[in-house]
């Protein structure tokens, strides 16, 4: 008998934080589910922590493929109506899938529902609750969505069909494969917000969510395939509204890593923001020195800093 939803947990090597996963999964209220954890070529104890739970969870073995393939081995295995994705260091508040699932039952042409979430771990007390906006109910939802749905993966669930359309996770993206899967199924149809802090994103040392500059130069990348493949969007803006929803929003990440003296990320960022010839004076004049050894570089920044 199919469950009402399906939790997708991936899984390498992540032994530290596993159990709790799993718990805040099978320790939902009240709600029909199952819960797949896809040990995706894991050599800690990861198995064995997995084999612990008995019948009460279904595991799916792979050799190491990457993030994206293990959820998509777990949405293949899945034999819910919905699907959400727990990542196997965060969790979830008890009552995250009976509100989210509910949010989709009573919105039966939205494709996804997202919720509130937290970071937890951060330096600083950098872990305020979030509460995304209300996108369905924006004039320029396709706009905010291009540029950014700020739920991260497990703040979502979405409906298996809708995945097998917008075809999975890309295996191939090394990040920001969940923000492809959210363009290509949330802007073509409804989606819905649950207006509760209900998931949380653990950050910690072990953590591979790869370096500022990756993730930033991805999510540009994704974004041009994007518009490749789906022209009718990009003649919904005109070229200067695209240049800056794209090369514009990459410069941005850019100077977070600036500002956060992430000089390496930075550097990468401003070169391929100067090789589409974006930016004002202002702007080259920060970036220009990202074509200098990184070591004259940190001189200016050094002198810069003094003078100011």
């Amino acid at each position: 008998m199919s469950a009402h939803i399906s939790v997708v947990i991936p899984c390498y090597n992540g032994s530290a934080f596993l159990h709790e996963a799993i718990d805040s999964a099978l320790n939902q209220n009240n709600v029909d589910r199952e819960v797949i954890v896809v040990n995706d070529g894991s050599i800690d104890d990861s198995f064995a922590i997995m084999e612990s739970y008995g019948p009460r969870i279904r595991i799916v073995n792979q050799p190491n493929s990457g993030l994206p393939a293990a959820r998509n081995a777990g949405i293949r295995a899945a034999r819910g109506e919905l699907v959400a994705f727990l990542d196997a260091d965060d969790w979830w508040e008890a009552d995250f899938l009976t509100k989210m699932s509910a949010a989709l039952d009573a919105n039966p042409k939205a494709a996804v529902a997202y919720c509130g979430w937290r970071n937890v771990g951060l330096p600083g007390g950098r872990g305020d609750p979030f509460i995304p906006p209300d996108y369905e109910s924006m004039p320029d939802k396709t706009e905010k969505l291009f540029c950014s749905p700020r739920w991260p993966v497990h703040a979502a669930m979405i409906r298996r069909n809708t995945l097998f359309e917008a075809g999975l996770f890309d295996p191939r993206l090394k990040s920001c494969e969940d923000f492809a899967l959210w363009l290509r199924s949330a802007i073509p149809h409804p989606i819905v917000r649950v207006p509760a802090v209900l998931a949380y994103y653990r950050h910690h040392d072990n953590q591979m969510i790869g370096n500022r500059a990756r993730i930033a130069l991805s999510h540009y990348e994704v974004q041009r395939t994007y518009l490749t493949q789906h022209p009718e969007i990009a003649g919904m803006f005109t070229r200067d509204t695209l240049r800056a929803l794209t090369v514009g929003e990459l410069l941005q990440r850019g100077y977070a890593c600036y500002w956060q003296r992430d000089l390496p990320a930075a550097r990468k960022v401003f070169r391929t923001v100067m090789k589409q010839g974006y930016g004002t004076l202002t702007d080259w004049k920060y970036m220009l020195p990202a074509w200098l050894p990184e070591s004259w570089h940190r001189k200016l920044i050094g002198l810069r800093d003094r003078n100011t």
